[in-house]
């Protein structure tokens, strides 16, 4: 491959990606899918219909991804979630104070950029802090302190944190074929679950939330593993996956990314600074969840309703930018993409973002009693 195919490739990737994104931002608002709000109606209604869609949307990619490992398209063992070291504290603290955050910021990231679409200032000032935060848990203040101390606590997994991986080495049956089974069966179930649902079956909404949105994370591991992957590079002749930050076949997060566009604006004249599938998916969910909000006449200009407000999204937004890089990812980021994968972080992270949720639903019912 020449250096200008590659370059053209290169392009071709990034447009994917920002299709793909949004798709993923039209979807989310249309269907209002939505982690925090999924654990919120459980919490405070017992409906677990957003849940099911949540739940679906990560079968559905867990069954895209392990069917295109077992068709060889992707190499499972290339994500970033296939680390065989397998961070649980970092995992566990990083994933509550994310889940924390994301009830005091109104939502996670990708409900972030999903509300800016509809016109949601106070959204827009949560993105700035949290872009900021997450870039000095990159490189920062705060990621010397990471580095130093949650990061540390960790053990091993010498076939990979993906639990298929690691069963195939156990068994000594064929990774490919471990993933088929193991992910696609716990995939189907997973469907399964959510489509039994009374409340779920009824509404096109929550097919489409479950299907679709689960359909963007596969077709995301298919844009960088599959379209973007370049076995032999012109100039290094080594293997490389184009467009991402990590070096590494990805799909759909939203913390990190948030740094990435900050840095890809601030910087912007600067030719080092090139986009990324990170920076446009990033400005790809805000535009779908834009035009959808504005084709339905739904697009609302929304502020801080008072200074309390305004500290409390400041906090939460903080607390995103921090415990996702931490947790190495988001509800998207380990939610979605990092449960497609089994990873063994993945689950870790979810469960600390689950219980930094209820820890930050315990908080507001508190505020408010005390008001």
């Amino acid at each position: 491959m020449e250096i200008a195919e590659l370059q053209q490739l290169h392009t071709f990737v990034l447009w994917a990606a920002f299709a793909v994104s949004v798709a993923f931002g039209l979807i989310a608002q249309r269907t209002h899918f939505c982690t925090m709000g999924a654990i919120s109606d459980i919490v405070n209604m017992g409906d677990w219909t957003r849940m099911r869609m949540w739940g679906m949307a990560v079968g559905v990619a867990m069954v895209g991804f392990y069917g295109m490992a077992w068709l060889g398209w992707i190499d499972p063992s290339q994500t970033i979630y296939a680390s065989g070291r397998v961070i649980w504290l970092s995992a566990l603290v990083g994933g509550a104070l994310f889940g924390f955050g994301m009830v005091l910021g109104s939502g996670c990231g990708s409900k972030t950029l999903v509300r800016i679409g509809g016109g949601s200032l106070k959204s827009l000032v949560v993105f700035f802090v949290m872009g900021v935060a997450a870039f000095a848990t990159l490189r920062g203040i705060t990621a010397v302190l990471r580095v130093n101390t949650v990061d540390q606590v960790a053990f091993d997994m010498a076939p990979g944190s993906a639990l298929p991986a690691w069963l195939a080495a156990v068994t000594g049956v064929a990774p490919q074929a471990m993933g088929l089974w193991v992910g696609g069966g716990v995939g189907l179930a997973l469907i399964l679950w959510a489509a039994l649902g009374r409340g779920f079956r009824g509404s096109l909404d929550n097919w489409l939330a479950g299907l679709g949105i689960g359909a963007t994370i596969a077709a995301m591991w298919w844009v960088t593993g599959r379209l973007g992957f370049v076995p032999e590079h012109p100039e290094t002749l080594e293997a490389v996956f184009l467009a991402t930050n990590s070096g590494r076949m990805e799909s759909l997060t939203f913390t990190a990314p948030m740094a990435y566009a900050l840095d890809w604006l601030i910087y912007f004249s600067d030719t080092s600074k090139v986009l990324t599938l990170a920076v446009v998916s990033v400005f790809g969910v805000v535009l779908g969840a834009f035009a959808y909000a504005v084709l339905t006449r739904s697009f609302r200009w929304e502020g801080f309703r008072n200074t309390q407000d305004t500290a409390l999204h400041l906090v939460g937004a903080v607390c995103m930018g921090v415990g996702g890089v931490t947790a190495m990812g988001c509800t998207v980021g380990q939610g979605l993409s990092g449960l497609s994968t089994l990873s063994v972080t993945s689950v870790l992270a979810v469960v600390g973002i689950m219980v930094g949720a209820l820890g930050g639903f315990r908080f507001q019912i508190w505020l408010l009693e005390r008001e």
